[in-house]
């Protein structure tokens, strides 16, 4: 049997999903769609590696899954290449992509045309926000307030890396373990 997936991300664990979810809700209930599955990630956009966007794809491929509804289209990806490449593999698989917010469905080439153009969109903010980061950084670092990260500020636990590590986990193995990234833990084991 078929259903209807619901992908919701935020970029981290703090943020709360709420308010997609109640958006979605509404979007759900004007169009008399009941039978569901929710996937909720709380994961930077900016890779696929997310473990409910891997499960919504692995759904989809199985053919459990034949709409996916988002909140907005960035939800699925922050990436234009990574974007275009899942929402032109699904629209081959059959499945229909919509966004509530942006009110808007991605069937067809028209519909992957609006979709680039919106993923284009979603990287440029990224690059933008990395870049007034940086910006911001620099001008700190020029009048001596910034001294970077304070020690202790990684939500990782090195002696649990360590540990992980002496069992024969792979870099890799051990970022997902402890989500983080796979620089958190060379900085942690001091590779």
């Amino acid at each position: 049997m078929t259903t209807t997936g619901i992908y919701i991300r935020v970029s981290t664990a703090g943020q709360n999903e709420a308010g997609q979810r109640a958006e979605i809700e509404r979007w759900l209930a004007n169009h008399g769609i009941k039978d569901v599955r929710w996937f909720v990630d709380k994961k930077s956009g900016e890779s696929l590696k997310r473990p409910a966007f891997e499960k919504l794809q692995a759904a989809i491929f199985a053919g459990e899954i034949k709409t996916v509804v988002v909140w907005k289209l960035d939800r699925l990806s922050r990436s234009l290449q990574d974007g275009i490449n899942t929402l032109i593999d699904w629209c081959k698989a059959g499945v229909r992509v919509v966004s509530v917010t942006q009110q808007l469905d991605f069937a067809g080439v028209t519909g992957q045309l609006v979709a680039s153009v919106l993923f284009a969109i979603a990287q440029m903010e990224t690059e933008t926000r990395r870049e007034r980061q940086a910006a911001g950084i620099r001008v700190a670092k020029q009048a001596g307030k910034y001294t970077g990260r304070k020690p202790g500020s990684t939500k990782a636990d090195p002696s649990r890396a360590l540990a992980l590590r002496a069992k024969g986990n792979t870099i890799d193995e051990i970022s997902k373990a402890l989500d983080v990234g796979r620089a958190t833990v060379y900085r942690l084991l001091k590779l």
